[in-house]
């Protein structure tokens, strides 16, 4: 996969000079390398492995609904972080100094059955993990910025559709293998591993990160902060789509965020179960970023969007399936619908964000769409934590637990992405 892209650039991807051209590609293949281990990390410490390791301390789903929740409460940061990037210069120290805390505070977490006693767990993990986030966030703003302005736009498809293969074929072999590797140690060893290899990709990534490109900022031309923040709203185009997403993810995050909480107390899944049917998503997700990249050099992100929409719907409607058929079939169709919707969405929206918005402002467009998504990311795992709580109370049906929840969330977004979408996402607005 490195040589055909290695190759795709050799062949005129650039046609910049010799001296520019062997810089970009040089920025593009250390964006790549900086990004498997931060890939690593994150599905060792996060998504099933990180659900898993919360029932470990023993919290509940009202619990993990909160602690997945955060990272999208945390994107607010980002507006502020767009505000002050007009006076900083060095924007490649500042990520670094972003993301390595960032991660060494969530490899802290690995600490607390250790160092705290058992009451004060959850308040520990979800100040840590909270503050981890809020310096992800900075950084992440920081981090689009850069991108955009390092990846030609003539080349942006296809370069992220081979970028995000490459890491979600890492991210599918470290699901795997942790998942394995926890079905067959006791928990506490397994953890005490896990977070020990991350703590090692901490020091890998930060390491790369020294190394990236850092390309000269072009600060916005407007110096008020009021309508620094108010231009993005005043686009009639981006505040429609915006808006609309918004309300799309706060009904998605009711339910995805807590599949693997689902499948792992309540339908009773093993860690080998769940990281496999995850890691099935993840290899959908990795075939499908060339195509959504390719169809992307051809078609505009909003027509693409169309298609996207109603694939992660009937990824969740799916569910209503286990009435019928075994559990594992149903979860591992809706898994390989959500893998295709998913890796739609991801390369889209930011394709969307960087490749239809001013290049000056562009900092400041990003971190308003990730705030008003990121409230919707945060209230949905939290509703929806409270809707299995209140499911496992005496007298609900066990159909409500399994698969009802997930369904009638399915039935909104479906709604929503073809009564809805189609009027908000023509080319122009």
């Amino acid at each position: 996969m490195i040589r055909r892209f290695n190759s795709s650039l050799n062949n005129g991807f650039f046609r910049t000079g010799r001296i520019a051209d062997s810089e970009t590609r040089r920025g593009m293949r250390t964006s790549i390398r900086e990004g498997i281990p931060a890939t690593i990390i994150n599905n060792l410490l996060g998504g099933p492995l990180q659900t898993a390791y919360l029932l470990f301390l023993g919290f509940r789903s009202e619990q993990i609904g909160l602690i997945t929740a955060i990272p999208s409460l945390t994107l607010v940061i980002q507006i502020f972080i767009a505000l002050a990037m007009q006076r900083w210069s060095n924007r490649r120290l500042l990520l670094t100094l972003f993301a390595t805390s960032h991660r060494i505070l969530w490899v802290l977490t690995g600490l607390i059955p250790l160092l705290f006693p058992h009451e004060a767990w959850f308040g520990t993990y979800v100040v840590l993990y909270l503050f981890s986030y809020i310096l992800a966030q900075s950084g992440g703003v920081i981090w689009t910025s850069l991108l955009a302005d390092m990846v030609p736009p003539s080349v942006r498809g296809r370069y992220f559709g081979i970028r995000n293969t490459i890491h979600w074929a890492v991210a599918s072999l470290t699901l795997f293998l942790g998942g394995q590797w926890m079905q067959r140690m006791e928990d506490g060893f397994g953890f005490a591993v896990l977070f020990s290899l991350c703590a090692l990709c901490m020091v890998w990534n930060s390491w790369e990160l020294t190394r990236h490109p850092n390309p000269a900022f072009i600060r916005s031309g407007d110096t008020n902060k009021g309508k620094q923040l108010s231009g993005p709203l005043k686009d009639r185009a981006f505040r429609s789509a915006t808006l609309f997403v918004t309300v799309f993810l706060l009904a998605q995050n009711v339910v995805v965020p807590l599949f693997s909480f689902s499948m792992l107390n309540v339908l009773e899944l093993s860690y080998s179960q769940v990281t496999l049917i995850t890691m099935l998503q993840n290899i959908v997700m990795m075939i499908s970023y060339p195509i959504w990249g390719s169809l992307n050099s051809r078609y505009p992100a909003q027509t693409l969007l169309l298609w996207v929409f109603p694939l992660i719907s009937i990824a969740c409607a799916s569910w209503a399936g286990m009435e019928l058929v075994p559990a594992l079939l149903v979860l591992c169709v809706s898994h390989i619908l959500l893998g295709l919707g998913l890796g739609g969405y991801n390369l889209l929206i930011f394709n969307f964000l960087i490749g239809d918005t001013p290049k000056s402002e562009r900092p400041m467009y990003v971190a308003v769409f990730s705030a008003l998504t990121g409230l919707a990311g945060f209230l949905g795992p939290n509703l929806g934590g409270w809707l299995f709580q209140q499911a496992a109370g005496a007298g609900a049906p066990d159909w409500l637990r399994q698969y009802g929840i997930v369904l009638s969330v399915g039935i909104a977004l479906l709604a929503l992405s073809t009564l809805v979408a189609p009027r908000l996402f023509r080319r122009g607005g």
